[in-house]
C-alpha cells in the first residue's frame, strides 16, 4: 500500500481495509460493480496481493465467494454498493452460516444523515443479515478524528470472528461521504496522518490472535474411552472430514474391528482398501438389519450425513450412546439422542484417545456388513447392465467411474448428491468433494461450483438438475473466471423429479402442476448465449462416450442428459426392492 498515492481519505480507509484483509490471507476479492463501493472497488483492483473477480449478479457473486471459500485457501471477501445489492447476498450467507465457512462481506452504504430520508439506494443495512453473520460492524464515516489503525483492527477482529471457533460470514458496513471517485483532496487528512510505521513497513497483520489447539481433559477422555471399550457392537459414522483425517479413523476403526458408515464428503465413501469401510450402508440398511442387530454405540466423527435411512436406522436401534466429535460447540442432533459431545478436531480426538483403546476381537459385525455391501454392489451393477434406458443412477454411477483422479466433483442438492452417495463406484482416486449441504438449497449451484473450482484450480464436474441450473442461469458468465475445465453435467427430467419420493406424490390432482413443475424447456441456447460448449445425450451409450470425451478434452461444457422422470422413479424403486429381497434372504 503507497500511502503518498493515496488521494483522499476514503481511499485511505479503503486502502487500509483491503492492504489488511490480503495481510490475513484473505486475497480473494468478488467485486460486483456500483457507485458507492467505488473507493473499496478501486483500491482492491489496485492491491498487488488481490486476485479479483467482477461479475454483475450480486446473488450470483455471493455463491462463487461461497464456493472459493469452501477450498479452503482462506475466506473470500464480497464487495458490493449500497441498497438491494447488499440483500442478494442473503442465500450465500445462509448457507456459509450453516455450512460453517468463512465469508467477509463489506458492503458501501450511504452516511448516516441520509438514512430513513427518503434518498435513493438507501436502506436499513446494518443487521440485514440477521442471526446468520457471526459478527457485524457498521463502520463509520471516514473521518480525520477516528486513528486509521481503528480501521485495521476492525478488519483483524472481522478475519478472527470468521476464521475462528465455528467459522462463518462476517459482515463490515462501510458509509462514505462524496467524494467517491479517487479525487485529490490534499487538505487536513493528509496534515494528521499519522498512521503506525512499523505496520506500514513489516507486512503482517496489525493485531495477531493465538488460539489454543485441542486439549482434552484425562477424565473426558479416559469416559469415552471406557464406553468405547466396553462395548459389544459400534459403528463408526464418518461425516465430513478434512483431507489429513480419513487415515486416523480408519487406523480407529481397524484397531476396534468395528465398521465406517461413511458419507461421500467424509474422502472415505470411494476407498475401497480398508475391510472396515461399508462403502453401500445406505443400501445396506434396505434390509431388516436395524432389527436384528443391537447396536450399542455410535462413534460419529465430522458432520451430518447424505443418508435419511441412516438416521431412520438410528431411530430403530436406539444405540445406548452416541458420541459426536465436531470442531465447533453447534449442536448436530436431529434425533435428539447424543450422549456425548465432544468439541474437537477429528484428527485431535483420534490422535489423543487411540492410545487409550483396545484392540477389538471380535469382526462379525464388519464381516456381516462387509458382504451386504458387496452383494448390493453386485445387484446395482447387474441392474444398470440390464436397464437399456438412461437414468440418473447410471449418470452418477458413470461420472464417478470415469472422473479423473485429482479433479473436483461439485454436488447439486436434491437427487445428485443422493445418488451420487448411494451409487457411486468404490475406487482409489483422490477426489475433492463438494456441495452446498448447509441448508441444502438447489439456488446458486453453478455459482458456488465455478468458486469451489476457482479455488482449487483443478477441472472440476458439476452435477446439477435442470431446476436447479434454471435458478443460476446467470452464473454462467462465472466460468470465464474458471482458469481450469468444468463440465457441467445437467439432468434434464423435465421437473422436480424428487418430490416423486416424497408422500405429496399420492394426492395426483395437484401434484404436477405445483410439485413436479414440469418446463419444456432444453438448455442449448443458454450455452449459446453464454459461449459454452454443449452436447445433448439421451442414451447410455450417449451419456458415456460424450462424458468422456470431454474429460479428455481442456474445454468447458454444458452436458445435458434428457432423462424420462417416470421411467427413472421407477428404476430408484425397482432396485432398491431388488437389495432388500437380496439382503433378507442372507
Amino acid at each position: 500500500m503507497k500511502i503518498e498515492k493515496i488521494p483522499n481519505i476514503n481511499y485511505l480507509w479503503s486502502g487500509l481495509i483491503i492492504e489488511e484483509l490480503a495481510r490475513n490471507g484473505a486475497q480473494r476479492f468478488c467485486i460486483a460493480p456500483g457507485s458507492r463501493s467505488t473507493p473499496l472497488t478501486i483500491s482492491a483492483a489496485e492491491c498487488e496481493k488481490a486476485e479479483k473477480t467482477v461479475h454483475f449478479d450480486e446473488r450470483g457473486l455471493g455463491f462463487y465467494a461461497l464456493g472459493i471459500s469452501s477450498g479452503g485457501k482462506g475466506p473470500a471477501v464480497l464487495i458490493s454498493t449500497s441498497g438491494t445489492a447488499v440483500a442478494n447476498f442473503l442465500p450465500a450467507v445462509i448457507e456459509a452460516s450453516k455450512k460453517k465457512v468463512p465469508l467477509i462481506l463489506l458492503t458501501a452504504d450511504r452516511p448516516p444523515e441520509l438514512r430513513k430520508t427518503g434518498a435513493l439506494q438507501t436502506i436499513e443495512q446494518p443487521g440485514i443479515f440477521g442471526r446468520y453473520i457471526k459478527w457485524d460492524f457498521d463502520l463509520p464515516v471516514p473521518d480525520i478524528n477516528i486513528k486509521p489503525e481503528a480501521v485495521l483492527t476492525t478488519i483483524d477482529q472481522a478475519i478472527f470472528m470468521a476464521t475462528s471457533g465455528t467459522p462463518g460470514p462476517v459482515h463490515i458496513n462501510c458509509m462514505f461521504r462524496e467524494p467517491l471517485a479517487p479525487e485529490e483532496s490534499g487538505g487536513e487528512w493528509r496534515k494528521r496522518l499519522d498512521l503506525n510505521k512499523k505496520w506500514v513497513q513489516c507486512g503482517d497483520p496489525y493485531t495477531k490472535y493465538i488460539s489454543p489447539g485441542d486439549s482434552f481433559s484425562t477424565n473426558d477422555l479416559k469416559e469415552i474411552a471406557e464406553i468405547v471399550n466396553r462395548s459389544k457392537k459400534g459403528i463408526i459414522v464418518a461425516g465430513k472430514l478434512k483431507d489429513n483425517e480419513g487415515k486416523g479413523v480408519i487406523e480407529l476403526a481397524e484397531k476396534l474391528k468395528w465398521p465406517i458408515f461413511p458419507d461421500l464428503s467424509s474422502g472415505l465413501r470411494l476407498n475401497n482398501s480398508t475391510g472396515s469401510n461399508i462403502q453401500y450402508f445406505d443400501q445396506v440398511l434396505l434390509s431388516d438389519f436395524a432389527g436384528e442387530e443391537k447396536i450399542d454405540t455410535i462413534l460419529h466423527l465430522g458432520g451430518r450425513i447424505t443418508s435419511k435411512r441412516y438416521y431412520q436406522f438410528i431411530e430403530k436401534t436406539n444405540p445406548d450412546y452416541y458420541i459426536t466429535v465436531l470442531n465447533h460447540p453447534l449442536r448436530n442432533d436431529p434425533l435428539h439422542i447424543v450422549s456425548h459431545r465432544v468439541r474437537s478436531s477429528v484428527a485431535g480426538f483420534v490422535n489423543a484417545v487411540l492410545p487409550e483403546i483396545l484392540p477389538g476381537r471380535d469382526d462379525v459385525l464388519v464381516s456381516k456388513l462387509r458382504n451386504a455391501s458387496f452383494v448390493s454392489e453386485k445387484i446395482i451393477e447387474k441392474f444398470i447392465i440390464e436397464k437399456e434406458k438412461l437414468n440418473e443412477i447410471f449418470i452418477s454411477r458413470e461420472v464417478s467411474n470415469v472422473i479423473r483422479d485429482g479433479n473436483a466433483l461439485f454436488l447439486s442438492n436434491s437427487m445428485p448428491v443422493r445418488d451420487m452417495d448411494m451409487y457411486a463406484v468404490p475406487n482409489e482416486k483422490k477426489l475433492f468433494i463438494s456441495g452446498n449441504r448447509g441448508a441444502s438449497g438447489i439456488d446458486g449451484v453453478i455459482a458456488s461450483a465455478c468458486g469451489y473450482s476457482s479455488s482449487l484450480n483443478t477441472p472440476l464436474t458439476l452435477l446439477i438438475g435442470d431446476i436447479a441450473f434454471l435458478h443460476d442461469m446467470n452464473s454462467l458468465a462465472l466460468i470465464r473466471n474458471c482458469r481450469q475445465q468444468m463440465i457441467i453435467v445437467v439432468i434434464n427430467n423435465n421437473g422436480g423429479s424428487i418430490f416423486s419420493f416424497l408422500p405429496v406424490a399420492e394426492y395426483k390432482d395437484n401434484f404436477e402442476k405445483y410439485f413436479l413443475t414440469p418446463h419444456g424447456l432444453n438448455f442449448e441456447y443458454a450455452a449459446e448465449q453464454f459461449g459454452i460448449k454443449y452436447s445433448r445425450v439421451t442414451s447410455k451409450k450417449e451419456f458415456s462416450d460424450e462424458y468422456r470425451s470431454s474429460i479428455e478434452g481442456t474445454e468447458s461444457v454444458i452436458l445435458e442428459a434428457v432423462v424420462d422422470m417416470d421411467e427413472n422413479i421407477s428404476a430408484h424403486k425397482e432396485l432398491q426392492s431388488l437389495i432388500k429381497i437380496e439382503l433378507d434372504k442372507n
